[in-house]
């Protein structure tokens, strides 16, 4: 195998630009990898890092029954500049340049993820303990079940446990001091006068009274893309339910707890929202928002935001949004986390084994660290008005 000597900071930077995991080589076989979590950055990162050839076992406190989410934008191509990014995007956004549901990103990710034989997806795994020695890293579950890798990653979201060994002097993202609102409903479920013209942008931000709303058409369930089967996505951010936060316990001092489900909205809070609704926002937004909560069908999700000082900790990195979480207004944070994992696995590449380990996941914090901060504070002056 021809070694490839890097002479400096400047040609390493060149080199790993122009160079992709195809045409590097990890230097001593059967290497392994542990990765935590396995939402959308955990399951890129796990099929990135077997591309480059790792065995990687996924572990995911849920358990295996799909889950629903909000609306992303995954077509930002022009920043790939490996084969793995451009590989990932690509399957992510299913080789069409649109918005996508994330339970359509997550089942093609899953689904790749569970045909490679060099990773093993693990579900109902609640990770509790996060170690290391010279020689590999760990974590154990909360049934006493431990996993070895030579390199361990945290893609376990805003509350990551692995973060909190990384960075045990900034363990938590902080609240910053509003909730979005979000829902995906069927074209079908809406007056066929409502429905948005096959014309109509894809993307929107209507003006309402003081609030703040961004609404998608995005295709169906089955790709579906004509008038009457596709789907429109609304996130409302609401600045006004703080103290309700607080009461339900989804947010304690400045930390997200977790998001307000369905279920659990009170009663008069989903009559205050539909009042609001309609004095604030136009169809075909109106009729989705009021059908949502008339079904329940709609989430609160408290927004956290966390700005990193550091990606790694010898062994052990975080990934996605357990190593950055930025308000979802900068679009940036799946595009951020598909980066990271891209990033990673370039760097792991060359080879963990002894030293090695330590040395490629400083690499990758060298690379990804700047931007990760970056992304989460310019969001941040937003959240800081808004919010407060």
């Amino acid at each position: 195998m021809k070694t490839l000597i890097l002479r400096g900071k400047k040609a390493m930077r060149k080199n790993f630009r122009n160079k992709s995991i195809n045409d590097t080589f990890i230097k001593e076989a059967n290497c392994s990898a542990v990765v935590v979590g396995a939402s959308l950055s955990g399951l890129m990162t796990g099929i990135a890092l077997s591309r480059a050839g790792l065995k990687v076992t996924i572990l995911e406190r849920a358990g295996a029954k799909p889950r629903s989410g909000a609306v992303l934008q995954v077509d930002s191509g022009e920043i790939d500049r490996t084969k793995t990014a451009k590989f990932l995007r690509k399957l992510a956004s299913g080789g069409i340049r649109s918005a996508e549901a994330w339970s359509s990103i997550q089942f093609r990710l899953r689904t790749e993820a569970e045909a490679d034989s060099r990773i093993d997806l693990r579900y109902d795994k609640r990770v509790q303990i996060v170690n290391q020695d010279e020689n590999s890293a760990w974590v154990v579950t909360d049934k006493g079940e431990t996993f070895h890798g030579d390199i361990l990653i945290g893609a376990d979201g805003h509350r990551s446990i692995v973060r909190r060994y990384v960075s045990p002097h900034k363990p938590n993202a902080t609240f910053a001091g509003y909730l979005i609102w979000v829902a995906i409903v069927d074209e079908k479920d809406i007056p066929e006068k409502h429905r948005p013209s096959l014309n109509a942008p894809k993307f929107t931000m209507p003006d309402g009274i003081g609030d703040f709303l961004l609404g998608s058409i995005i295709a169906g369930a089955d790709g579906s893309t004509a008038l009457g089967d596709r789907r429109l996505g609304w996130a409302w951010y609401d600045n006004t339910q703080n103290d309700l936060l607080r009461r339900l316990g989804c947010v304690e001092g400045d930390v997200v707890q977790y998001s307000l489900h369905a279920p659990d909205i009170p009663e008069q809070t989903l009559i205050e929202l539909a009042e609001k609704a309609s004095d604030r926002w136009a169809q075909p937004w109106l009729d989705a928002i009021l059908h949502s909560i008339q079904t329940r069908n709609l989430i609160g999700t408290p927004i956290a935001e966390y700005v990193p000082e550091n990606l790694v900790k010898g062994r052990i990195a975080i990934v996605g949004d357990a190593a950055h979480l930025p308000t979802p207004l900068t679009a940036s944070g799946f595009n951020a986390s598909l980066q990271d994992a891209s990033t990673l696995a370039e760097c792991v590449a060359k080879g963990i084994q002894g030293t090695g380990a330590s040395e490629a996941l400083l690499e990758y914090e060298s690379f990804r660290l700047k931007n990760a901060r970056q992304i989460v504070q310019s969001g941040q002056s937003f959240s800081q008005s808004f919010g407060r």
